[in-house]
């Protein structure tokens, strides 16, 4: 029997996509904002490391205990911790290694530069996440796939702009 996506407990998927999304726009506004205010590319790499590293511990604590006690509430569950370990997972490793796309380009290049192919890459993920997404739950493919670019491109937008005025302020 063939395995399907469409099996996935809906938390499990949950989690995934808000890994990934969370982590591909909140590192690329962080990120953007830190090269428009001219920091060094040390310090970009260093703030991207640690951001990704505490952000990615803190989604999946966050989900595990918003799991955790969803199923302690709902008492649908015999094995409600095991669930939500497994949600949590989900969410520490898709936050942890999509954090690393908008970061990656920072090694390569210099920071204004890498802040464009950062930002760039960052829609063209979000952009693929919400491709997956619509193939998963069977829903528009290009509806699904435009919001999710639109919505994570206006947060990347308001980091770059806090990194280009709060340094004048």
């Amino acid at each position: 029997m063939k395995p399907s996506f469409r099996n996935l407990a809906p938390s499990y998927f949950r989690n995934f996509i808000f890994g990934v999304e969370d982590s591909l726009v909140s590192t690329v506004g962080l990120l953007s904002g830190i090269a428009a205010a001219e920091f060094s590319k040390s310090a970009i790499l260093l703030t991207g490391i640690i951001l990704i590293l505490v952000e990615a511990s803190s989604m999946a604590a966050g989900s595990f205990l918003s799991e955790f006690s969803a199923e302690e509430y709902a008492k649908t569950s015999d094995h409600p911790v095991k669930n939500s370990f497994i949600s949590a997972s989900i969410m520490f490793f898709s936050y942890f290694f999509s954090g690393f796309i908008p970061l990656f380009p920072y090694v390569l290049f210099p920071p204004l530069r890498a802040m464009i192919i950062s930002i760039l890459l960052s829609i063209l993920s979000l952009f693929f996440l919400g491709v997956i997404g619509a193939k998963i739950s069977k829903a528009s493919v290009l509806k699904n796939s435009i919001r999710m670019a639109v919505i994570g491109g206006i947060a990347i937008v308001l980091g770059f702009t806090a990194g280009i005025l709060i340094p004048n302020v």
